[in-house]
């Protein structure tokens, strides 16, 4: 078995995955939304305290399957310094007490295989990696050859849905508020940009939109005195350019890439409205759509220990793993 850790942001994770059969037969994940919601966002400090508690607890619900563990997974990269830093401590001190290999596995490469927890993996398959962090459409050749295609050129998907949330004092996470408020909104009442729509760069940018909905928050007085349909119809209104940027995007990659299977993973992707606007724009295209089970959309160790079976399948190992926070990728770039 293959025991794996995750702490790259705010959440807890450790899983132990069977090597034969790709079973998971363990897995838990503590979320500090609760914490965090009060600040409106991720603390890292905080945020790193927290995984020094979690973490042990979690782990010692996973004594029983130490003699059977044939390596230790955790993800390095990218993600916040202090919160990986945990992770990779339990990491090495496991793999010396027990004398077994490391895994170093790169977080947007484990919200890739996602989609094949418990399952054999789809090659090639196109992926449009949607997060709290990160916004990319990925080729997936194989193992070894994934592909940037394109990505943001400042915020993320999910970023933006918080920092949209936070306008309106809607909370924390704000993706799910805003979806949800989305579904009893009007969204034709504003007419919010859509990023990039005259520009032949096939790439992603969301800083525009997020001003011009901060602008309406402000036209409508402010969250302390909108209503709750304004705010409604502006999630709505937000939701909709966000996913006209999104398809737009994709049409210009899927009118020219051949390969038929296409993926959405990432927080971001459990969205039930970008879904099956993907769906629709698949099935256009002839493409086959495979979304990543709710349970594994956001970030865990499940993801991380289904990466970490390939790895170990090929003997790739780390003799020691270092934090990598920051990653920028560009279109063209190699994960």
């Amino acid at each position: 078995m293959i025991l794996s850790i995750e702490s790259s942001c705010d959440d807890s994770s450790i899983a132990v995955t069977e090597i034969k059969t790709k079973k998971l037969i363990f897995h838990k994940k503590i979320s500090q939304e609760k914490e965090h919601s009060i600040y409106g966002g991720v603390v890292p400090e905080l945020a790193s305290r927290l995984h020094a508690i979690a973490l042990p607890k979690i782990l010692a619900q996973t004594q029983e399957y130490f003699p059977k563990l044939k390596a230790i997974a955790v993800t390095n990269q990218p993600g916040l310094g202090v919160t990986l830093m945990e992770g990779i401590a339990m990491a090495k001190t496991l793999s010396a007490m027990l004398d077994i290999p490391l895994i170093a596995v790169n977080h947007l490469k484990a919200h890739i295989y996602s989609l094949f927890v418990e399952k054999e993996g789809i090659f090639p398959i196109l992926t449009l990696l949607i997060s709290g962090g990160h916004t990319m459409i990925v080729r997936v050749k194989s193992f070894e050859d994934m592909q940037v295609l394109a990505t943001t050129m400042d915020d993320s998907i999910g970023e933006s849905f918080d920092k949209c949330a936070k306008m309106m004092d809607l909370g924390y996470p704000g993706g799910p508020i805003i979806e949800q408020l989305a579904l009893h909104g009007d969204e034709n009442r504003f007419s919010f940009p859509v990023p990039l729509s005259n520009s032949p760069l096939i790439a992603f940018s969301l800083s525009g939109l997020k001003n011009a909905v901060r602008l309406q928050i402000e036209a409508l007085g402010g969250a302390s005195v909108m209503s709750e349909q304004d705010k409604c119809d502006v999630a709505a209104c937000f939701q909709k350019a966000v996913i006209s940027h999104l398809l737009q995007k994709s049409k210009k990659i899927f009118a020219s890439e051949p390969i038929c299977d296409v993926a959405m993973v990432g927080g971001a992707s459990a969205n039930r409205s970008i879904a099956k606007a993907y769906e629709t724009l698949c099935k256009s295209y002839s493409k086959r759509l495979h979304t990543t089970p709710l349970a594994y959309c956001s970030d865990n160790a499940a993801m991380v220990g289904r990466y970490a079976l390939d790895s170990y399948a090929r003997n790739i190992f780390a003799n020691d793993i270092q934090t990598q926070p920051t990653q920028k990728h560009t279109s063209g770039t190699r994960l």
